[in-house]
């Protein structure tokens, strides 16, 4: 592996990577990273999970004249949930640079993003639909745009973006460096390549087929709001020695990390946000079984090196196989067992099928523990602790006190009470986790449950949160509104300054 020092990043950027975690690029990140700061346009064909975001994100960053306030840099993300998660790791990789981005997406008012752009931001990121409403409004202007990002190009012409697509990049400067990244190369995205880059560099990474024979794997299918009582069930009676319980975002982490040491249990969380020193902190206490359940973000996540986990829940299904197949190698390893749950709710049950078509490995169902069963597996943990105290036989003093007790009570209740004690109860006091919304999917990418598992949701392209509200996208075509909007949840896209 080639370390990002060696790429001829600068000094600034590479102290936002560092700062984020990564020592090593993967290979797309080696191969995008060389050509993309020798200004050549490229095509990189490799799954999501693979470090794509930062790949482009440092050229694109690199390329930035902080000193002049046009937008400099254009990233087209197919969903708005994609569009927020490449915002925030380009914010990260440009915090020491002080470079401004701003994401812009369909659902969010869109007011508040015209605002925004008088901020001057250098980056935008957004989905199709809402920055064709901007450029038609001309509150996004384009003629300085130097660096034009494709992602998952793909995803958009399944969606049917593919006509907002070339629109978009029609108006943008043609001296411009475009990157274009896609899973897969149908011919329309071949066509959109020859028409609009300039003897693109192809750097093209295989997906791995991972296996994971070690790790017996499961999933429990349950709706948002009951997820984290059959989590404390299962905990209780699988009994974990170190745990990993990965969450979609910062908002859960924090969450279930409180309500986790709430009901008892001794839990961390570490996500993007955390100072580097307080992420070391957390895993050395993981690691020294300070913590038993470790719970953290992807982002977070990659790139540690722990071993004895016996257990990865996953709160929240990943949204690609890679990720999947990522999380779940925390266990298993060195010879050793390891068991993965997967959380899925009613329609999210498609992307089970992506995975385990990837992993080539059928998951089982899991039916959650009753809330007796989960006590009775405290019980047996007690037990356990009783007669693991009495084999070590260091019991001084106490004998005299057994003895006296034993004068005035029975054995059996003694022992009875002694257990009840030791044991660890499903506490009553209510926890506070927010509800996600379920993945979307993906129309025409198979999300359809196959396999026989129905529920895939079957979004086919419909962004709606389910709210019922239609998205506010203003001056853009109906289909685009239809294709992208959704209202509620999310972050409000904001020009971002790095402060000191």
């Amino acid at each position: 592996m080639v370390k990002f020092s060696e790429l001829n990043i600068s000094e600034t950027t590479l102290k936002s990577v560092r700062r984020m975690g990564f020592e090593e690029a993967t290979p797309i990140q080696e191969g995008t990273i060389r050509l993309g700061m020798e200004g050549k346009d490229i095509i990189g064909q490799a799954q999501t999970g693979t470090g794509k975001t930062t790949a482009f994100g440092i050229p694109l960053i690199e390329k930035i004249d902080t000193k002049d306030g046009n937008v400099q840099g254009l990233v087209i993300a197919p969903t708005r949930e994609l569009a927020i998660q490449v915002s925030e790791e380009l914010y990260r990789l440009g915090q020491d640079k002080n470079v401004r981005i701003l994401s812009v997406y369909g659902g969010q008012e869109i007011g508040r993003q015209i605002r925004a752009l008088k901020n001057r931001p250098q980056i935008i990121v957004g989905t199709p639909g809402r920055l064709l409403d901007h450029i038609n409004r001309r509150t996004l202007k384009l003629d300085n745009v130097n660096t034009l990002i494709l992602d998952e190009a793909d995803e958009m012409l399944n969606m049917g973006f593919i006509e907002d697509i070339q629109t978009i990049m029609s108006s943008v400067p043609e001296t411009r460096q475009t990157l274009l990244f896609s899973a897969t190369m149908p011919d329309a995205i071949r066509r959109i390549a020859e028409k609009f880059m300039k003897t693109p560099e192809i750097v093209k990474i295989k997906s791995k087929e991972m296996t994971v024979e070690n790790i017996e794997q499961f999933f429990v299918k349950s709706v948002e709001r009951e997820k984290f009582d059959v989590l404390s069930r299962l905990l209780n009676v699988h009994q974990p020695e170190l745990a990993i319980i990965f969450g979609r975002t910062k908002r859960r982490v924090d969450e279930l990390a409180k309500a986790l040491n709430i009901r008892g249990y001794v839990a961390e969380g570490i996500h993007g946000d955390l100072s580097q020193a307080k992420r070391m902190s957390v895993l050395k206490q993981f690691k020294s079984n300070k913590i038993d359940i470790l719970v953290a973000t992807d982002v977070a996540a990659r790139g540690l090196d722990i071993s004895g986990v016996s257990h990865v829940y996953n709160f929240d299904i990943p949204q690609d196989p890679e990720s999947y197949v990522h999380r779940i190698g925390r266990t298993g390893r060195a010879g050793k067992k390891g068991v993965a749950v997967t959380f899925v709710t009613p329609r999210e049950m498609g992307y089970l099928s992506i995975v385990e078509r990837t992993t080539k490995k059928k998951m089982e169902a899991l039916v959650p523990p009753t809330a007796d069963e989960a006590v009775l597996g405290q019980k047996r943990v007690a037990m356990e602790q009783l007669i693991e105290m009495t084999d070590k036989n260091n019991l001084g003093d106490y004998r005299e006190f057994a003895t006296q007790m034993l004068e005035k009570h029975d054995a059996v209740d003694l022992i009875a009470a002694a257990l009840k004690t030791l044991t660890k109860e499903p506490e009553d006091i209510p926890v506070q986790i927010s509800e996600e919304r379920p993945l979307p999917s993906r129309g025409g990418g198979g999300y359809k449950g196959k396999g026989g598992r129905s529920g895939g949701g079957g979004y086919k392209g419909n962004r709606s949160s389910g709210s019922g509200r239609p998205a506010r996208s203003g001056g853009s075509s109906g289909a685009s509104r239809r294709r992208e909007g959704g209202s509620g949840g999310g972050r409000p896209g904001r020009t971002r300054r790095h402060e000191s």
